[in-house]
Parts: C-alpha cells; sequence; structure tokens
C-alpha cells in the first residue's frame, strides 16, 4: 500500500472522529490476575498492561511469533539470536542477553499458570488466547525467583458449556499462510472440552548467492495444538486439565555479515534483505518439538479455596547458525565475502531430555470483610542437555539440572474504605547442578524476597498507589565455552530493590490512564559477556545496576467508532562498577569496530554504560474505527505502530553496535458481518524498515534484521 493511501486512510478516521456526535457507551472494565485472583485493574497496586485483543490479532497475522509484542507494551522488549525460538524478554530495561539455550532470564513466561522456564519453553506459540498480562517490576512474593524485572503473563481461553468457537485462515507474501481456529462446548452438564490449533507455513525466499541457490532458507513450518478438559463437580470443585504440543521446523537467525562499515551503524551496501553468502551447506536449519499437560483444581469452602496445579513440560531439538555470516577464510587464504571474513565459523546447538515438572498447592480465603489472604508452598524441578557442536573439534555434552522450593504468603487490609495495604514475602531454597566433560559442580542460594504496596482511591475514578519490592535471580551456571576449549562460569545471585508510585483513572467511561514513576537498583547484578574474541558466553556479576524511569499508557474512546491507544516508557539504565571489563569488537579490537568506552589493558571499562538491549525510550500507538452498516454490519480499520529508541547491544559501547528510531506498523482493514463474519486485508511493517535487531561481534561486523514487509489476506468465521 503505498504511502498517500495509508495517509487516506487516516484522513477519514481523524475526519469521522471529528464529525460524530455519538455518545460512547463506555470502555470496558480490565480484569486482571496479577495477584493469582481476578481483580479490577484500578485495585492492583502495581504496574500491569493488558494487551488488547485486536491488536494481538493483528499483530499475529502472516505468521508472527511472541517477538511480535516486543515495544507494543511501555517498556517490554523481546529480541531473539535463535529465529522463533528462545526470546530474549527485558521489561523496564532489565533482561539477559545470553544466548545458550540453557540461560536464565528475569523476565518470566507464565503460560496457563505454568513458569515456562527454559528459553525453548518460553517460545511456545500465542493463539487462542483469552488476555495477555504484562507485570512490570519485581514480583518476588506469589510468582519468585527469575521475575526481577517482572512477568509476561498469557491465559488461554477456556471451555464453556455454550458452544463457542471460531476459525481464521490467511494467506499472504511469501508464500505464507496461518490458520488458526478453536472449537468448544459441553459434553455433559458437568464437563467441557476446547481444543485449539495454530498452523502456520512459510516458503524459504532467502537465496544462497555464494552457492547460487535460490529460495532455500527462511521459510518455517509451525503446528501446535492445545486441549483441555474442565470438570465442574459441584459449586466447590472444578477441575481443568490441559495438553499441548508444538512442533516447529523452519529456519534458524539470518546472520549478515559486515552489514556495517566501520565507524558507522548504519546498514551498507553489503545488506540484501533476499540474498545471504553462506558456505556452510546446512542452511540454518531449525527444528524443535515441545509437549505438556496441567492439571488445576480447585476447591472453594465457604470463605477458603484450595488450589493445586500440577504440571510437567518437556522440549527437545536443534538450531545451526553460519554465525560469520559469509563465506571464504582470509587466514586460509581463500577469497572472502561480503567483506573480509577472517575465518568459518559455523555452530549447531542442540537441547534434548528437557523435563520440567511444578507443583503449586495454594489456599486463599477472607479473614473478614476488610483482610484477604492467601499463602503457599511451591516445587520447580528441571533437567536437560545442551550439545554444542563448533564442528572444527568434537561436539560437547553438557546438563544442567535445577530444583526450587518455596513457601509464599500474602495479606491485603482495608484500612478504611479508601485505603488498602498489602503485605506479602517469600521464601526460596534454588539449587543448580553442572555436569561437564569431567567436571560436576554447584551454585546454590536461599533468599527471602516480598512487598509492601499501599492503594489509595482519590475517588471512584482515580487511584493512586506506592510499592516497595524486591526480588532475586538465582545463581547461573554457564558451560557452552566448553565446546571452544574455554571453561565453565558461574554468576552468583543477583537481588533487586524497587521503588514505585503510580496514578490509575478512568476518566468519564472514555479515558483510561495508568502512569508510573520507579527507580530500582540491582545488586550483584548477572550480565552476560557476550562475543569478544572467541564469540565466548562468560557470566559475570557487576557490583550493581541503576534504573530510573516511567510509563504510562492510555485508552482513549474518541467516539463509539475511534478508539486509540498509546504508551511510554523511558529507562536510563545504568551499570556501576568501577573495575568492571569486558573484550570488546572480538578478535581484532579497534581495527574491527570503534569502542566509545575507555580501553584498559585491552579490555572495555564499561562502568556508566546502559545495560544491553535495554531502550532508552519506546512509544507505541494504536487507532481503531468502525463504520456501522445496516443489520448490524459493519466496515473497520485498524493500525499499530511501535518505536525503538536508543538501544545499545552489547556491554560495551561502539559506534557500530548501537541503535536509535527504529519503528515498525501495521495495518488491518475489511468487513464484519455481525459476530459471525470477517475478511481483512493486513499489512505488518508496511513501510519496510530495514532495522537491526542485533549483532555478532567476535569475528567481523556481523548482525540480523526485522523480518521484511508482508501484505495478505485473511478470513474469519465465528461459532
Amino acid at each position: 500500500m503505498s504511502g498517500q493511501s495509508t495517509r487516506t486512510i487516516m484522513s477519514l478516521a481523524i475526519a469521522s472522529a471529528l464529525s460524530s456526535t455519538a455518545y460512547a457507551q463506555g470502555l470496558e472494565e480490565i480484569v486482571v490476575t496479577a495477584q493469582k485472583r481476578e481483580q479490577s485493574a484500578m485495585e492492583v497496586p502495581l504496574s500491569v498492561t493488558t494487551v488488547d485483543a485486536e491488536l494481538m490479532q493483528s499483530i499475529f497475522d502472516g505468521g508472527s511469533d511472541v517477538r511480535a509484542l516486543s515495544a507494543r507494551v511501555p517498556g517490554l522488549y523481546i529480541e531473539s539470536s535463535n529465529g522463533r525460538v528462545a526470546p530474549r524478554f527485558y521489561i523496564r530495561g532489565l533482561g539477559n542477553t545470553d544466548f545458550d539455550l540453557a540461560a536464565s532470564q528475569p523476565v518470566s513466561v507464565i503460560m496457563d499458570d505454568v513458569v515456562m522456564e527454559n528459553v525453548i519453553l518460553k517460545s511456545f506459540p500465542i493463539f487462542d488466547v483469552e488476555n495477555v498480562e504484562v507485570l512490570r517490576g519485581p514480583q518476588g512474593t506469589l510468582f519468585g525467583r527469575n521475575t526481577t524485572a517482572g512477568i509476561v503473563k498469557f491465559q488461554s481461553a477456556k471451555p464453556t458449556q455454550e458452544l463457542d468457537g471460531y476459525a481464521t485462515i490467511s494467506a499472504a507474501q511469501l508464500g505464507s499462510y496461518n490458520f488458526e481456529g478453536a472449537v468448544g462446548a459441553g459434553i455433559t452438564d458437568d464437563l467441557a472440552f476446547r481444543v485449539s490449533v495454530l498452523n502456520q507455513h512459510r516458503d524459504d525466499w532467502i537465496s544462497n548467492g555464494y552457492t547460487g541457490d535460490s529460495d532455500v532458507m527462511g521459510g518455517f513450518d509451525e503446528l501446535a495444538v492445545r486441549g483441555q478438559l474442565l470438570w465442574t463437580a459441584s459449586d466447590r470443585l472444578e477441575v481443568l486439565a490441559n495438553v499441548h504440543s508444538r512442533d516447529l521446523d523452519g529456519t534458524a537467525a539470518m546472520f549478515r555479515a559486515n552489514i556495517f562499515d566501520k565507524g558507522s551503524n548504519e546498514l551498507n551496501g553489503n545488506f540484501d534483505r533476499d540474498t545471504v553468502y553462506y558456505d556452510s551447506p546446512y542452511n540454518n536449519p531449525q527444528s524443535y518439538k515441545s509437549s505438556g499437560a496441567s492439571l488445576n483444581v480447585s476447591y472453594a469452602l465457604d470463605s477458603v479455596e484450595f488450589t493445586s496445579i500440577t504440571a510437567i513440560e518437556n522440549a527437545e531439538g536443534s538450531s545451526l547458525g553460519d554465525i560469520d555470516g559469509g563465506y571464504g577464510c582470509a587466514f586460509c587464504g581463500t577469497p572472502t565475502g561480503p567483506g573480509f571474513i577472517p575465518f568459518d565459523s559455523t555452530t549447531s546447538d542442540k537441547l534434548d531430555d528437557l523435563s520440567q515438572f511444578t507443583q503449586e498447592f495454594r489456599v486463599a480465603g477472607d479473614a473478614s470483610d476488610t483482610i484477604r489472604w492467601q499463602a503457599g508452598v511451591y516445587y520447580f524441578d528441571s533437567g536437560f542437555n545442551v550439545t554444542t557442536n563448533p564442528f572444527f573439534v568434537p561436539a560437547t555434552k553438557v546438563r544442567h539440572e535445577n530444583t526450587l522450593s518455596a513457601v509464599f504468603g500474602q495479606v491485603e487490609v482495608d484500612l478504611t474504605d479508601a485505603l488498602r495495604l498489602t503485605v506479602g514475602g517469600r521464601y526460596t531454597s534454588d539449587e543448580k547442578r553442572f555436569f561437564g566433560p569431567g567436571i560436576e559442580d554447584e551454585a546454590s542460594d536461599k533468599k527471602f524476597s516480598g512487598d509492601v504496596a499501599v492503594n489509595y482511591d482519590l475517588n471512584d475514578d482515580m487511584v493512586i498507589y506506592g510499592r516497595i519490592a524486591n526480588g532475586f535471580r538465582g545463581p547461573s551456571i554457564q558451560g557452552r565455552d566448553m565446546a571452544f576449549s574455554g571453561t565453565y562460569s558461574i554468576a552468583d545471585s543477583e537481588t533487586v530493590t524497587s521503588y514505585e508510585i503510580g496514578y490509575k483513572a478512568e476518566l468519564a467511561d472514555r479515558v483510561r490512564l495508568n502512569a508510573a514513576i520507579f527507580t530500582y537498583t540491582v545488586e550483584d547484578m548477572q550480565f552476560t559477556a557476550v562475543g569478544g574474541d572467541g564469540n565466548n558466553i562468560r557470566l559475570l556479576n557487576a557490583e550493581e545496576g541503576n534504573v530510573v524511569g516511567a510509563e504510562i499508557d492510555t485508552t482513549i474512546l474518541i467516539t463509539d467508532n475511534l478508539v486509540a491507544t498509546a504508551g511510554f516508557a523511558y529507562n536510563d539504565t545504568e551499570i556501576n562498577d568501577k573495575d568492571l571489563l569486558v573484550s570488546a569488537c572480538g578478535n581484532f579490537g579497534s581495527f574491527l569496530c570503534t569502542v566509545t568506552d575507555p580501553i584498559v589493558n585491552g579490555f572495555a571499562a564499561i562502568d556508566g554504560n546502559p545495560f544491553p538491549n535495554a531502550p532508552e525510550t519506546t512509544f507505541n500507538f494504536t487507532l481503531s474505527y468502525t463504520l456501522p452498516l445496516a443489520g448490524g454490519d459493519e466496515l473497520f480499520a485498524f493500525t499499530d505502530w511501535a518505536y525503538q529508541g536508543a538501544t545499545n547491544i552489547f556491554l560495551y559501547e561502539s559506534k557500530e553496535f548501537q541503535t536509535d528510531g527504529q519503528f515498525e506498523g501495521g495495518l488491518r482493514a475489511g468487513y464484519r458481518a455481525g459476530d459471525t463474519w470477517e475478511v481483512a486485508l493486513f499489512g505488518r511493517n508496511i513501510t519496510d524498515e530495514q532495522n537491526v535487531q542485533g549483532a555478532i561481534d567476535f569475528n567481523n561486523l556481523t548482525g540480523f534484521v526485522n523480518e521484511p514487509r508482508i501484505f495478505g489476506v485473511e478470513a474469519s468465521y465465528n461459532l
């Protein structure tokens, strides 16, 4: 679609808004489960944003994965150097750049009340979702360790007694098609089911300019299914069973050699979105399978409710990447390209025998009309193998095991009709074990985390809150470097203490506003020194990390037919450790890139630098317009935009490995026949932005970029 066409649609929407005199019915109440019970978002004393259903439908058109949520919620950033698997989540600037399959993250992903701890489990496809919540700030009371930054929480649509379902199919450029559907109903008066399916495909569309082979990479096939049974045995007892699986075959991340010139972070003439130049014969394949099951049992007495959540998850698979992103070997005397390639590097990483078991018992109740409480215990056990094959030496297998147990509790007290106090705490014992060639080691810790929050109702429509919270990320063990004649590394636990003040308002049923300012300090902050002269992954602890920031998101019902949303986040992150030094610019130091940090004994001093992959600012905006027609039908148009400000890719700062001013936009427009049929045209990355998503610094100026522009058509049918 041309820029002129886009401007025409926007102009029509704005004109309609200005001319309409209809009175709105009002914004719907937002209900969240951020505190493990259903509450109005206004009542929750923390920063939480839900993702609008229309935005979810739009951003996942054409086969997008979970990374499509990046920057579309204030303070949330998601990226990956592993393609559609192993996403890395960041909230309020806090995340982990580690690309290993054993990496821990300070953002927890929870799907259907189950923690997805391993990075592969975090990439389970998003479909048939009832709601998405993003909880910002430490969540160390109710959800535990590895939530120092926050939580991304997905809840699938549940079975009901009513016949319910939908089917959506789309076709788009690059040979893409997407099918998503679900059906559910009551089987008996007390038993209901729901089955959901997602099937995505994209043709290979990236050619290998070195071999002359056309359209040999970039495609994928994704199949995911979910089945649920809900047994309502009585008014007191409810049992929900959930089974799910995923099968992915496709292409891993596409690394591109020397797409920057020294001294610049702009893409140069070596970059061609449709072509790479690989001498590796493998074409960057990726294949993963996972499956799981959970049983959620709730039993209610007159004033107390018992909940048990039992879950298992399994996964296996592998990815391979041409890491140097080009061909040839200058050190071997063979021609190279694009640009200077010192030596060839291809690496495969395999995950197998991943098994995760979790068990939570929780009891909640009302001590009186003004006191609500909950308490519980939690157990986590996992193990998996990671095999790394650099091809120039034999493959190396290591094993990771983790056992965790915790006890937690929270009390909420109405001090007055307008003032509420929430206090919570959690005690956790965390043990990790590592097994490498001829090596066994372990790291363990025991920590208390908790929070104190106060809500005050200014009136029926406005609330202010204050929150002090802390959390911790358990010790981490990294063994990938053993495959490259290196050693394993261990990072001690990190702890975070956060202070936050927030404001929430729902004004005249037409404007919803959430805002927060915050500061937090991370002690013994875990970092991963990625890259360097051996493309290593070394765990280390910084003395301290400090952040000051703010975020705001709003929904405005301009008219009955025109709704706008906007969100903004600012994060000023800073590493504080005068003695912390890291390798920079890979094997060739200043010959490769332009470091702007002080150099001490050949290493970059990173004191005062921003956190890696922590955008200083993000901005998101959507506009939804509907034009009612006779008989309840309507025309609709929806556009969404996300902006990412200054972002430093590595721990050290250089002119090449940073980005700024990147954005993407989407558009969806069509016809809706009542509540039954819908047809739409859609576009993703409609301006075809070429955004750098990450880099590899050990060999040459290698980077990887976002997905290309794609236009398509979609049809949906609702039962």
